[in-house]
């Protein structure tokens, strides 16, 4: 399972980027959350801490 991010719902806030201990999020362009598959570690942290839960794992 790794983080997803639903572009439509992110608000771009930074607040998943802030809190990823593995440091695999980022914004894009548009400062939308992008997710790193290959450096996300699954802990979830990002899904709690999303205020617009926009952050799911599949």
């Amino acid at each position: 399972m790794v983080a997803i991010i639903k572009r439509d719902d992110c608000v771009g806030c930074g607040v998943c980027v802030d809190d990823c201990p593995a440091e695999a999020i980022s914004m894009d362009g548009d400062n939308i959350a992008v997710v790193d598959a290959d450096a996300c570690t699954e802990c979830g942290i990002c899904v709690d801490s999303c205020p617009s839960e926009a952050i799911s794992m599949e």
